[in-house]
């Protein structure tokens, strides 16, 4: 048997499975709130358990609490190909970012069951502990550790806004497993994600093709001038920390700007002290977030604003501290995985462009591993982490498809 075009999954089923999913931890207005290892997560939890296990795939769960389900090939030597992403949400998050890159990943195994079509490499389906980050930072912490990017305690330590521990609540709701992080050989990784951008969208393409994921560098800049008053302090005399940060706000979007196209750059975070409405600003103290896909221009825009800023400082009377507080270097996604998700695209006929990731993904530590690849789908608005996110069935389908394709070309069917 060959793959081909007229072999699709079940679209309908992989819906219907995404709305169950979102009916554990539903949020305030139609989206979901199931934070990583809370009482709803453990029952998100037992729920894919149960439709893998239906689906004939057995469990095992690593130390990190990752979840990983296998559908056996035909060769006992040959290494899985891995797909799934995470179950974990935001807060206030929709009910498709990560979900359906595990459910994709389920829908995959259904239908090769509904085709009776075995493969040489055994398939596994993955759900990551914790890529939100949202209530124990950093974010892809699950898979972070099994990259080996994080030590596993440091892990278990990292606290919540209440005090407690990761370790603790992963083994309060019974979801620490007993193998060892990291131990797994992958042959290649499949990541099925929403864009939570608004390119395809804007396109009118039904898939991305992910070929790299952006670096970043995050910069936290603390402005130290005179608080003084608004009202009779001469214009001449003043050290008005503000008008530092407005000045290197806008030195970073030029920044940003001479980079293009594929380079942005921002102020997300910023606190002004005292922050009162007739005092000049004493101190300011902000964060600038910088991404480009290319390793060379994230480091010289770092670099620039390192050189620039100070200048800036010094004319106002400023004093000025810049610290690194955030840093991964940008991510090429194996060609070869990159190939099968394009070739997946252009043979079922939908309409696509390549395409690069602005957020990180599990997706991102796996490829320091193996050969890794991402697909992706559009999302309305390209509003993502907010529960007003929505796709359509449509693109839901087509996104598992070419996931389809890609993994099934790629762990091999037998005939």
């Amino acid at each position: 048997m060959t793959l081909t075009g007229n072999m699709r999954i079940n679209g309908d089923r992989l819906w219907d499975a995404i709305m169950d999913m979102a009916k554990i931890g539903p949020g305030v207005r139609g989206g979901n709130n199931r934070q990583t290892v809370t009482d709803d997560d453990a029952t998100g939890r037992a729920l894919f358990q149960k439709w893998c296990e239906d689906a004939g795939m057995t469990m095992g769960v690593d130390q990190m609490g990752n979840m990983f389900f296998r559908r056996e090939g035909t060769d006992p030597d040959a290494l899985p190909v891995y797909v799934g992403s995470h179950l974990d949400t935001q807060p206030t998050g929709g009910k498709y970012d990560g979900v359906l890159g595990v459910l994709g990943g389920l829908e995959i195994i259904r239908t090769l069951n509904d085709l009776n079509v075995k493969t040489r490499h055994p398939i596994v389906v993955v759900n990551w502990t914790n890529e939100e980050g949202t209530r124990f930072a950093p974010a892809m912490l699950g898979s972070g550790v099994f990259a080996g990017m994080h030590d596993l305690q440091w892990a278990y330590d990292r606290e919540d806004a209440e005090g407690k521990k990761f370790g603790d609540e992963l083994v309060r709701i019974g979801w620490r497993g007993d193998e060892e992080v990291g131990a797994r050989k992958i042959h290649a990784m499949f990541e099925l994600h929403i864009e939570q951008g608004p390119i395809l969208e804007a396109e009118n393409k039904e898939i991305g093709v992910v070929t790299h994921g952006q670096g970043l560098w995050w910069l936290q800049v603390t402005l130290t001038g005179k608080d003084s008053h608004t009202g009779s302090t001469p214009m001449s005399m003043r050290k008005n920390a503000g008008l530092g940060m407005a000045r290197i706000t806008e030195l970073v979007h030029e920044i940003a700007m001479a980079n293009q196209p594929e380079a942005v750059g921002a102020i997300g975070h910023c606190d002004v002290y005292p922050n009162s409405r007739n005092v000049i600003p004493g101190k300011v103290v902000f964060t600038i977030d910088f991404r480009t896909p290319h390793q060379d221009i994230l480091d010289a825009m770092k670099a620039r604003l390192e050189a620039e800023a100070p200048k800036i400082a010094k004319d106002l009377g400023l004093g000025i501290e810049i610290e690194a507080v955030g840093h991964f270097d940008p991510v090429t996604f194996d060609e070869t995985c990159v190939a099968a998700v394009r070739n997946a695209a252009e043979s079922l006929g939908y309409s696509h462009r390549d395409i690069i990731s602005g957020a990180g993904h599990d997706a991102c530590w796996v490829n320091r591993l193996a050969p890794t690849a991402m697909v992706m789908c559009p999302c309305v608005d390209g509003l993502s982490h907010n529960e007003d996110e929505e796709i359509s069935p449509a693109w839901a389908t087509a996104g598992t498809d070419v996931l389809f394709h890609a993994v099934v070309e790629t762990a091999e069917i037998v005939e």
